[in-house]
Formats: structure tokens, sequence, C-alpha cells
């Protein structure tokens, strides 16, 4: 039972960190220190993705899954909860376009507002 919530929870926080990294910008325009994290947390994301890593938060559900006697994941994270979930798998490519349109997008924002503070 106990497994079973920290599935639970370590998937809570992959979901967490996934908004983090689409919407962190955002959050950037209003509250410019999270500018830094937001790009530490938007390049791993880009370097695990480009890599093809697993993320240490994949690896820590399925050492969860493994000690609770679950099948462990058989594709990532993305593959298994959000790819034909909340969107359909063959809009994946349009997906990463809006994705990297926001978090650009947001770090643009971010900085016209930072510099006009400055002015």
């Amino acid at each position: 039972m106990a497994y079973r919530v920290l599935i639970g929870a370590v998937i809570g926080v992959h979901v967490a960190f996934l908004a983090y990294v689409v919407l962190g910008g955002l959050l950037a325009i209003r509250w410019p220190r999270l500018f830094w994290p937001h790009l530490v947390a938007a390049g791993w994301g880009l370097f695990v993705s480009t890599l093809s890593m697993d993320c240490p938060l994949t690896w820590t559900e399925n050492w969860v899954r493994q000690q609770a006697g679950e099948p462990m994941l058989t594709r990532g994270f993305i593959d298994t909860y959000i790819e034909g979930v909340l969107y359909p798998g063959r809009y994946t490519w349009l997906v990463h376009i809006l994705v990297a349109l926001v978090v650009l997008g947001s770090w643009l924002l971010a900085y016209r507002r930072l510099r006009s503070r400055r002015a």
C-alpha cells in the first residue's frame, strides 16, 4: 500500500516538473527570480529528451514499481502518461513546437519586462 502511494507521489512530482518546464517561463514574467531555475529545468528537459535518456524520476518510479511487485514502465513517462492521453500521438511534433514557442515566448516577455523595470 505504501509503495502505491509513493508511486502516485513520484508521478505527481513528475507532472509538476513537466508543468514547470512548459509554464515556468510564464511565472518568470511575474517573478523574474524564477527565470534562472526555469532555464535550468527547461535545459534539463531538453537534454534528457534530446539524448533519449531516462529521467531520474522515471527511474525512481520504475524502482518503486519493482519494490511494489508491479510492472515497470515499458516506455518513458511522457510516452506512457501524456502522449496519446492528453493529445493524439500523431500530433507529437505539433506539441513539441507549441511547447518550444511557449517557453521561448515567455522568456522573451520576461526579458522585456525585466528591461522595462530597469529603464
